[in-house]
């Protein structure tokens, strides 16, 4: 009975964490195997000791939710040919993932040897053509990066704090979208809006891309209008205010019309004038000529 009891709490647990995400996802047509890891809490001392290695303050949203579990992990997938296709992936690293995108160099290392901090120069919001832009974060030691989600290869969402100062202990902290050009975006100021965009989102692939000036690639776009088409129509009507997506726009009055051709008919009454025209020509040679002898 006592384990019945823990068990029911425990899902009751997991349903108030995925927000229901969970029986969504199984009555999609297509979804199959929704997977759900259930993870204890994180101890209060590994969060103290992560603290104070990093010289950071985990935000208050955040903290709480290690305390009620150490990481975040939900996958699930489609069948396609009576096979299951690995599709969506939401996951949040655990407190002893969560890792400095930016490793200290190494004492062996060679002096000119290239790393992220090479990349980092000023470049002012209007150079980029975003006037209103927040200031993006740094490779140096001005910024503090921990990686919260690798994205499957796509990119990496970043816990990062901004204007630091060696030495202090860095408190303010923003979610960061890192992509694989190495060019951040920002996705939300807080934990709990990031959490609420993942679980918006389903996990699909690629979904951080939608608040990129680019957007996701074409099979991304695909299984978003799939499975979340009001949301994906949402972003596409944000991205253009005018209301035109960038999708491909195809003029069927345009693409399929021909070009104009003279009428076959005519072209062969021209050749037989001309041949008429040649033969008379010789006629009045030969006349000519024989009135001349």
């Amino acid at each position: 009975m006592e384990e019945t009891k823990e068990s029911l709490s425990f899902k009751g647990v997991a349903e108030r964490l995925t927000l229901g995400i969970t029986r969504i996802l199984e009555n999609m047509p297509g979804v199959v195997d929704v997977r759900f890891a259930e993870r204890e809490p994180a101890e209060k001392r590994s969060l103290l000791s992560w603290e104070q290695k990093n010289t950071c303050i985990l935000p208050e949203d955040l903290r709480d939710f290690y305390l009620t579990t150490d990481g975040f992990t939900l996958t699930w997938s489609v069948k396609l040919d009576n096979e299951c296709v690995p599709l969506g992936c939401m996951m949040i690293n655990s407190v002893a993932r969560l890792c400095p995108l930016l490793q200290p160099v190494s004492f062996f290392s060679l002096p000119n040897a290239p790393s992220l901090a090479d990349l980092d120069w000023e470049e002012s919001s209007t150079e980029r053509g975003l006037e209103h832009a927040p200031a993006a974060p740094h490779f140096d030691s001005r910024s503090r990066v921990f990686e919260l989600d690798s994205c499957g290869g796509n990119g990496k969402v970043c816990l990062v704090y901004k204007n630091c100062t060696p030495g202090v202990v860095a408190q303010q902290s923003e979610i960061w979208f890192l992509d694989r050009s190495l060019c951040w975006h920002l996705l939300t100021a807080t934990f709990t809006s990031y959490y609420r965009l993942m679980i918006t989102h389903l996990g699909l692939p690629e979904w951080q891309y939608a608040f990129t000036p680019y957007g996701p690639s074409p099979q991304a776009k695909q299984w978003a209008s799939l499975y979340q088409p009001l949301t994906f129509s949402c972003e596409l009507s944000l991205g253009d205010p005018a209301g035109d997506s960038y999708l491909n726009k195809l003029d069927p009055t345009k693409a399929f019309k021909g070009k104009s051709k003279a009428p076959a008919p005519k072209k062969k009454q021209s050749t037989q004038c001309g041949s008429g025209s040649t033969a008379k020509g010789q006629g009045n040679i030969g006349r000519h000529s024989g009135t001349k002898r």
